[in-house]
């Protein structure tokens, strides 16, 4: 098993790098999915001295559910952007808001951030050097409890049971 684990540290992420291979090559040529393919193992095997500790997903159903909700999450807010944005930047009331982590791995606090970051309308700002609160902008804050709630609820709390149970 780990002169397997040698030669393929990431069998999940190999055939991801590939599928983004093929998706930035948009080409489904069997010389492009071979060449994904290699890269898809070479990435994670030449790099492997960089990865600091092996991700253990203790949850691999909440992920997908996680991914689903993110990529709804991102359609919405990118139409929630938009209609703010054509709608005038008057009516925007921009606001920092502080979450408190219940996060403790690096790699959960990581991806929440990221998470918060590639949902449109939101950005992760700063993490306190405590790592136990998260300063967040939001675009459009009415209501900077709510915002806190749903980010613990939506992405927060799932990230918990993916990587920290």
């Amino acid at each position: 098993m780990k002169r397997i684990r040698n030669w393929l540290p990431h069998p999940l992420l190999t055939p991801v790098l590939a599928a983004i291979w093929l998706l930035l090559n948009n080409s489904l040529a069997p010389g492009q999915i071979l060449l994904g393919l290699l890269l898809g193992w070479a990435i994670p095997r030449f790099t492997l001295g960089f990865w600091p500790e092996r991700v253990r997903i203790r949850r691999p159903a909440r992920l997908l559910r996680f991914t689903g909700v993110f990529l709804y999450d991102v359609i919405v807010a990118n139409l929630s952007v938009a209609r703010l944005i054509l709608g005038g930047p008057r009516r925007l009331q921009p606001a920092f808001v502080v979450v408190p982590l219940d996060l403790t791995d690096e790699l959960a606090i990581s991806l929440l951030a990221n998470t918060i970051c590639l949902t449109p309308g939101t950005v992760s700002a700063r993490l306190s050097a405590d790592r136990r609160q998260l300063l967040v902008h939001a675009l459009d804050c009415t209501d900077p409890q709510a915002l806190v709630v749903a980010i613990k609820a939506r992405f927060e709390a799932p990230l918990k049971e993916i990587l920290e149970c």
